[in-house]
């Protein structure tokens, strides 16, 4: 069933063409993403079709009847409202009804909530209670009370998600929707869209996103949509063999072009229609042959300042807050080409330890000792300026007009900027005609061009494309000093980092070794151990103290054996089947010993209670009979 279609879409700005005549349609239960290198018009394609935004020509045409939401990268959120009273700011009887419902359950209304329950149970509304409750709970929106005017840039962005999600729409559109999310909060979120009913189509940057969620990829390039049926590996495999077709095309094309430029050349000005005929199929050849297709690997050897014996030493380090402790007694000395990533939830302190280590914010004890060979390179959004007023070229011209290579060689400012994909016809644009991508690129850019032997990278990857970011990891794989990264970026880390800190909160900071997919491995790992320990105990409490005896060579056969395929896979569902049934439990719970519950749902939260124990009885003592040969 198709729910969008988008026919002969155009859109220009002033003499400059965004996209022309694109044609693509998405159908029920897609998840569809679509890629481009910044300023090629991602964000304003999805404007376009939401009608946020005029085009030029060709037509939008959405299903009937179908729900549909929007979570954009600027957020239009009511300041007046609470937390909670934005996220129900939707006008859908489901939603509206359950809010009312909600209401009455603050203010203790027995009527009110007498007169709903029968609107409720006609709607399906009563799943919606978890659903908000696991929604603002993972999104760590836990203060439902607070005005929306109080929150910081990056809640407001998950207030703006939070809505879009509990509207449960038929069909969701998602630009950039884990900028602002921390790590936890993005393989939640990744989690929860890939299990989803809504059809989707989203524009991101994250590419375990895209490898996850995704079935369709669309790419915008050269004002043309190309579609691949797959996730981002396939996407990758399938644009390889496209552009490796197109490489072959244009040699063709090139070869062809010469023999007919030199047919065209003898020929005499009057022709006939067969000449005609040939002379305008020289125009196509001659279109096809003049094509780039020159595709340059980032491999810069840079001369920079060779670091010296000691590079960066943190000695019994401290920092605190009056409500949150940072860093305590911390002591770590840098080797040469040390490669660090620091990941953990937002506000525990990664941004302040960088801030210490370049001097720009003081520790409350202990020392920093920096070498005197370091220079270092630091990125942030925050401490990078940019003059909207100037040319691109002269941002890049202000830090050097060379950078010094190998063997006594340099590259100029015009070249360096040409490796990170600004073409020489965007060198005299000024810079507030980029789009946002574009902007930290070049921010990223000022600090590559000073040439640090020992560079720090704070969110780097914000807004920039997968393209942009292939860039930047060749030349971060060749770089030959010392790197720490902060990022939510887990493929980007993956590819950059030999260790990482975590940083849990209250000043714990735990030195794992390996890359971030290792250590999310072992902690899920130890999450399931942990988990698997607790519900064994839990069994053997409830064991008879009597056990019987079992001879040993029952023993030495029960050793030997193992689960049937059938039987292992009976045993992995368990875990999670159980997990649901305790946390249904811990909600009835909750009901029965709240005192705000009518005497209807006292006797039905009663009777599903004593269901609940017998199923979790059943089933924890079927998990305990395989866990024996597990």
């Amino acid at each position: 069933m198709n729910y969008l279609s988008v026919e002969q879409l155009t859109k220009t700005y002033a003499d400059r063409t965004i996209f022309e005549n694109l044609s693509f349609g998405i159908d029920q239960g897609q998840k569809v993403a679509l890629v481009a290198k910044n300023g090629s018009g991602k964000s304003t394609l999805i404007r376009c079709i939401m009608g946020e935004e005029p085009f030029d020509s060709g037509r939008v045409v959405f299903r009937n009847g179908i729900n549909i939401a929007y979570l954009q990268q600027a957020d239009d959120l009511n300041p007046e409202n609470t937390i909670y009273e934005e996220i129900f700011d939707h006008d859908l009887p489901k939603l509206n009804v359950f809010k009312k419902y909600s209401k009455a359950v603050r203010d203790n209304d027995e009527m009110a909530m007498a007169d709903l329950f029968e609107e409720i149970s006609e709607l399906n509304a009563w799943d919606l209670d978890s659903l908000v409750e696991q929604v603002l709970s993972k999104l760590k929106l836990d203060n439902h009370d607070a005005k929306i005017s109080t929150l910081s840039g990056g809640q407001r962005k998950r207030v703006a998600l939070a809505k879009v999600l509990i509207s449960e729409p038929d069909f969701l559109f998602l630009d950039e929707p884990t900028n602002h999310l921390d790590l936890d909060m993005i393989e939640w979120l990744e989690e929860y869209l890939s299990k989803s009913n809504s059809t989707l189509f989203m524009v991101t940057h994250d590419r375990y996103f895209l490898e996850v969620i995704t079935d369709i990829i669309y790419e915008l390039e050269d004002e043309q949509i190309y579609r691949y049926k797959g996730n981002f590996s396939y996407y990758l495999e399938k644009k390889a063999e496209r552009e490796e077709n197109k490489a072959i095309e244009v040699g063709k094309a090139r070869s062809l072009f010469k023999s007919e430029l030199q047919w065209i050349r003898r020929q005499p000005k009057a022709r006939g229609t067969k000449q005609k005929a040939r002379t305008d199929a020289f125009e196509g050849i001659k279109q096809t042959a003049g094509q780039n297709i020159e595709k340059e690997e980032l491999e810069i050897p840079i001369k920079m300042e060779r670091l010296g014996s000691k590079i960066l030493e943190l000695h019994k380090v401290s920092k605190s807050y009056p409500d949150l402790r940072i860093l305590d007694n911390l002591t770590y000395t840098f080797k040469r080409q040390e490669r660090l990533g620091i990941v953990g939830p937002n506000g525990v302190g990664k941004s302040t330890l960088l801030r210490i280590i370049t001097g720009e914010e003081e520790p409350d004890a202990g020392k920093v000792v920096v070498g005197d060979t370091v220079v270092f390179g630091y990125y942030s959004q925050a401490n990078i300026e940019v003059d909207v007023n100037m040319k691109v070229i002269d941002v890049i011209r202000d830090v050097a007009e060379f950078i010094p290579l190998e063997k006594g060689r340099e590259m100029s400012a015009a070249h360096f900027l040409e490796k990170f994909l600004f073409p020489r016809s965007m060198h005299y644009n000024y810079v507030y005609k980029l789009s946002g991508g574009e902007q930290r690129r070049l921010k990223l850019m000022k600090v590559l061009m000073s040439n640090p032997n020992f560079l720090i990278l704070d969110e780097p990857t914000n807004d920039l494309d997968i393209y942009i970011l292939s860039v930047l990891e060749d030349y971060l794989k060749n770089f030959q000093g010392c790197l720490i990264v902060v990022s939510h970026d887990r493929y980007f880390m993956d590819k950059m980092v030999d260790h990482i800190f975590v940083f849990e909160g209250d000043a714990k900071i735990k030195d794992i070794t390996g890359n971030y997919t290792i250590y999310r491995d072992q902690l899920k790992k130890d999450i399931l151990e942990e988990q698997a320990e607790k519900r064994l105990e839990k069994a053997e409490a409830k064991k008879a103290p009597v056990e019987k005896k079992v001879e040993k060579p029952v023993q030495q056969e029960a050793a030997k054996r193992k689960l049937s395929f059938k039987e292992d896979q009976e045993f992995k569902t368990l875990d999670s089947e159980i997990e649901k049934l305790e946390n249904e439990k811990e909600k009835l719970t909750g009901i029965l010993s709240g005192g705000k519950a009518s005497s209807d749902e006292l006797n039905d939260a009663s009777k599903r209670i004593g269901e609940l124990m017998s199923e979790l009885e059943g089933k924890t003592e079927r998990w305990m009979e395989l866990a024996e040969f597990a």
